[in-house]
């Protein structure tokens, strides 16, 4: 039996992770705004004891490239979804144990705004919110945002390390015990416990302090999704658990031991940090059924969709490109440079051509596809999360909520008898969900630390 035991989130989008899964009967018409169904998830995911439910998100209404957009947006159900903070505070106050994790990019948000509002998740929650750093790639993003172009890939995250110190020293304006209430002398918290920011950097200043007491996990659990060098760079300095995408075993032993090789130059420690790959299961009772349910899916792909989400995911407009002739040659693109390299790298491994790209991608869009059976799942889980590929996984429903109700039915209680994943909650927190500890506050640290000099 494993020590160690998995990590599992549920990655929610409203009508499932396959580009056509709400063509599907029993995919909900109004997923996309129907609370309900959110928490229906919400809930299945926590009664199967899953570490968070996982939330992304995208600021503009058309995320792909080219000229397609707008046929993308009439075809498919990615147009329109709940913002990420209301829908997890209201999923916070009906779910009692799972954690909750939400996409905010750090490009075009304010690092004051972001920080109150992790932190009163976080109260709301009692301890059970994430924050998934990410910097925005899709162009359309940049229009809704005074600007005409989507930043550099560089200053994006040169934007984001420093957004996140100033998240970081923002919410630890207040230490723990620094609010004494004492009714009796009139005090209400104690001034050498108060800690102001004066934050003044290339991209923001900001004075503070915080108006939200330092929240119950001290830090939400901080994600961080993205490959690129410089955000792995970020995962290794900062990061609790990142999201990546990985086709083969190989790929992703070769990122899990270069990003956790990192930690030690800052001073952490492998455990500190968990890997979490995406899976998109497609289960069934035999693989014969498996794979039908896989090619049902795919059936359902309209071409102009295909060709729109394939652009979106390697930056560059592929309409007027012949859809059964080859990927052509690109330059390296602003948007999201490790995606388009896992893409490229896809196409030229299997001399795909752009039809037969777009429908290895339509599903879980890079993230590893497994189609068979409740054991066959189970065992590839097994083989990355125990040969050094993975710390879990996020599971990307092909469809909601009957592709996730499958996992669990089916392949849970198969990792589970492996000893691979929990039976029951052993805490409350998100922290305790992945075995994290709480942070210090930096400002206590640094006191102490002068003290023992």
């Amino acid at each position: 039996m494993s020590q160690r035991q998995l990590a599992l989130n549920a990655f929610i989008l409203p009508t499932g992770h396959h580009i056509a899964a709400w063509r599907r009967a029993d995919v909900p018409e109004h997923a996309n705004h129907d609370f309900a169904e959110y928490l229906r998830v919400a809930k299945a995911a926590e009664a199967a004891k899953f570490d968070a439910v996982f939330v992304s998100d995208s600021v503009a209404a058309a995320s792909g490239n080219g000229g397609s957009s707008l046929d993308e947006l009439a075809l498919t159900a990615r147009g329109t979804r709940l913002e990420p903070f209301t829908l997890l505070a209201a999923l916070a106050a009906v779910t009692e144990r799972i954690g909750l994790i939400g996409t905010v990019s750090t490009t075009y948000n304010e690092p004051y705004h972001l920080a109150r509002r992790f932190a009163s998740l976080d109260w709301i929650s009692g301890g059970r919110a994430g924050w998934n750093l990410v910097t925005s790639s899709a162009p359309a993003e940049a229009l809704n945002f005074n600007q005409d172009a989507l930043p550099e890939h560089g200053e994006r995250y040169q934007r984001a390390e420093e957004f996140l110190d100033v998240v970081q020293g923002l919410w630890d304006s207040w230490e723990d015990d620094a609010f004494v209430h004492d009714k009796a002398s009139g005090q209400f918290f104690d001034p050498a416990k108060l800690h102001v920011l004066n934050h003044q950097g290339a991209h923001f200043q900001v004075k503070g302090p915080l108006n939200v007491a330092r929240s119950p996990q001290g830090y939400p659990v901080l994600v961080q999704a993205g490959s690129s060098e410089p955000g792995r760079e970020i995962a290794a300095r900062s990061a609790e658990a990142i999201f990546t995408a990985h086709q083969t075993l190989e790929s992703a032993q070769a990122f899990y031991a270069d990003v956790k090789g990192r930690l030690a130059r800052y001073g952490r420690s492998p455990d500190e940090l968990k890997i979490l790959p995406g899976i998109f299961p497609v289960v069934g009772r035999t693989e014969e059924e498996a794979q039908a349910k896989y090619r049902e899916l795919q059936e359902l792909i309209d071409p102009r969709v295909g060709v729109n989400l394939l652009s979106g995911l390697i930056g560059a407009d592929l309409s007027g490109y012949d859809i059964d002739g080859p990927l052509p040659p690109l330059p390296v693109t602003n948007q999201n440079q490790s995606r388009q390299a896992l893409v490229q790298e896809l196409a030229a491994r299997e001399k795909l051509s752009i039809r037969e790209l777009y429908l290895r991608i339509a599903g879980a869009r890079g993230h590893w596809t497994v189609v068979g059976t409740p054991v066959q799942i189970a065992d590839q889980i097994q083989q990355w999360f125990e040969h050094g590929a993975a710390d879990g996984f996020n599971v990307l429903a092909p469809w909601l909520p009957g592709g996730l109700d499958e996992f669990i039915e089916l392949v849970v209680p198969e990792l589970r008898k492996r000893g691979l994943f929990r039976y029951e909650y052993a805490g409350s927190t998100l922290r305790e969900h992945f075995g994290l500890a709480r942070p210090d506050n930096q400002y206590v640290l640094q006191q102490e630390q002068r003290a023992a000099v």
